[in-house]
């Protein structure tokens, strides 16, 4: 159950949009300033593999207002989590995830007894065994679920934070059951292929992480891949975020080294466009290519130029470089952000700038050009979407670990950013647990966002807390053969 109601926001309850023709409507309910509307992308034939989750956040930008990283107050009792307007829909997937279990198999795929069960290892039949004995607290630790970010929570870029590597160990069964606790990882990091990002996680954080419990800021966007054709992706490093997009079934991708490298006038900030980067991009005559939507998957590596391409595209004629409309915010492309921080915590001491800060820049440019404000969708914590996404993932979670295809009863948000986490885990219902080792550092709860389950020193306190609520003040964080119910009695010998 939301933590607040409509009501508690001064707002009506929105109904379920009518997408045909929407009425603008800006996050505290008032009429907007501008009489167009707006249309969400059309099915190209009628497929349904996607569910549109009506947002949270106002879609109108309000940049002139106050350029704030969610909404237009800073607190979360006056505010909704969000900057879309109740009239835009934000795609993500439907489609549920397959489990992946599997019995021991050999290289060539075979399963190594055939027509019989899987090999137990030791440890999983004596933890097996000692749950069957505990069944109460083992139903209690499959009733409850941790959702992590990541930045700032177990790592800082690619170093580790410490007390993260207890923590997955503890939930990945070195505990007194031996069992495994539900935990997925909700971060609004970007710019990888998941696969790529799970490997370099586990690496970091001695733990395997599966694709199956990971959740980036962009990874809800798949699902817009039935709605586009030909689509602008921008940030990240490389041409990863180009990699991402093909894994997620865009059928076209454009980069901005590829309109960089037919048209080199078109951004003068621009000093350097090396030979390796001309190389490895795809030019063509872009005043051929109609493109559907922008996509800002990742951090942008080159603002002046991004910036520039993409205010080109807004103010074209359907998408269309090089042209121009006679009325831009008729006929302007849409343009999607995978999230909207303003600040993320990296190696450096203090945290760096984020998307939201590239966001909040084009916002300003854009009212500054053509006199409105921009309209745009912005995915990730705390949107509502990214939530019932998360939902998706951890039931199907629950489903590979447990064979039980259910949604844990008990979840804890744990996160660093109480403007992202914190807010939008509150605003789902879930139970927050604000940490000191990212973005926030303050005394005591934060004012504006406070954590419901509290603010902690660092992960594995706030693990440990939740771990003791749901499980008994009890509960040893630590498996010990001795626990065998087998061979942890005293003997007794079969001669007298």
């Amino acid at each position: 159950m939301p933590a607040f109601d409509d009501s508690d926001f001064g707002v009506d309850t929105p109904q379920t949009p009518k997408y045909d023709h929407l009425q603008k409507i800006i996050s505290h309910g008032s009429p907007a300033k501008y009489s167009h509307t707006i249309h969400p992308p059309t099915h190209h034939n009628g497929t349904t593999g996607t569910i549109e989750v009506p947002a949270t956040r106002s879609q109108t930008a309000e940049s002139e207002a106050l350029m704030h990283s969610l909404s237009i107050s800073p607190s979360q009792v006056d505010r909704r989590g969000s900057r879309n307007s109740f009239g835009a829909s934000l795609p993500i997937p439907k489609s549920k995830r397959q489990s992946r279990l599997s019995s021991v198999a050999t290289a060539d795929g075979r399963p190594t007894r055939p027509g019989m069960p899987s090999i137990q290892p030791t440890r999983d039949i004596l933890s097996s065994q000692v749950q069957d004995m505990s069944s109460v607290k083992t139903a209690a630790a499959k009733d409850m679920a941790f959702a992590f970010d990541i930045d700032g929570v177990l790592v800082h870029g690619d170093r580790l934070i410490p007390e993260g590597k207890r923590v997955l160990e503890i939930l990945n069964g070195d505990n007194e059951l031996g069992i495994k606790i539900p935990h997925i990882f909700l971060t609004n990091g970007s710019g990888k292929p998941e696969a790529a990002r799970c490997a370099q996680l586990s690496k970091i954080l001695h733990s395997p992480i599966s694709t199956e419990q990971f959740i980036q800021s962009h990874t809800p966007m798949s699902a817009l891949a039935e709605y586009y054709d030909t689509v602008l992706v921008v940030g990240g490093e490389n041409y990863q975020c180009r990699e991402v997009a093909k894994q997620y079934g865009f059928k076209d991708i454009v980069v901005p080294n590829d309109i960089v490298a037919s048209q080199p006038t078109l951004s003068p900030l621009k000093e350097f466009f090396t030979a390796e980067q001309r190389a490895t991009s795809t030019p063509r005559d872009f005043s051929k290519v109609k493109i559907d939507a922008i996509l800002v998957f990742s951090d942008s590596r080159d603002y002046a130029t991004d910036l520039q391409i993409i205010m080109d595209l807004l103010q074209s004629e359907d998408g269309v470089l090089g042209t121009r409309a006679k009325h831009p915010t008729n006929q302007r492309i849409p343009i999607y952000f995978s999230q909207g921080d303003l600040l993320c915590p990296t190696e450096h001491p203090s945290p760096r700038m984020s998307q939201g800060t590239f966001r909040i820049a084009l916002e300003a440019i854009y009212k500054a050009i053509t006199g409105v404000e921009l309209e745009r969708v912005v995915y990730g914590k705390p949107e509502l979407a990214t939530y019932k996404y998360a939902d998706d993932v951890m039931t199907s979670w629950m489903d590979t670990i447990h064979n039980e295809e259910r949604l844990p009863k008990n979840i804890y948000m744990i996160g660093d950013n109480p403007q992202s986490d914190i807010i939008g885990g509150n605003m789902y219902g879930w139970n927050t647990c604000l940490v000191r080792t990212g973005v926030y550092q303050g005394e005591g709860n934060d004012k504006q966002n406070p954590a419901s389950f509290g603010v902690f020193d660092n992960v594995l306190k706030a693990v440990e807390t939740a771990l003791k609520k749901e499980l008994g003040q009890d509960f040893r964080t630590e498996w010990s053969d001795a626990m065998n119910p087998v061979t942890a009695g005293h003997s007794v010998s079969a001669i007298e």
